[in-house]
């Protein structure tokens, strides 16, 4: 029974994967529409600099911010992180 249910979901799998294939044809995306006013390309520096390097810098930099305003505080936890629980026995 295992291997007719395995059969049966690859077979949808694989139907449905053939069909949004066919569906989404990437040859319409060349056709132009009305009032489209495409610009004119980026080169492979600008787009590694607007993908890659852009969100690593933010991503630095708002760690850096985060770093820095953690250390601002001082530790006065009056929570029970500094309560010592060693028990002092007397025999």
């Amino acid at each position: 029974m295992d291997k007719k249910n395995a059969l049966r979901a690859g077979a949808l799998a694989a139907g449905t994967t053939l069909m949004m294939l066919l569906m989404s044809s990437p040859a319409l995306a060349l056709t132009r529409d009305d009032g489209d006013d495409p610009g004119t390309g980026l080169s492979v520096v600008e787009t590694l600099g607007l993908y890659v390097v852009a969100p690593i810098a933010l991503f630095v930099i708002i760690a850096a911010l985060v770093m820095v305003g953690d250390k601002s505080h001082k530790k006065k936890d009056t929570t029970s992180s500094n309560i010592s629980t060693k028990a002092e026995a007397k025999a």
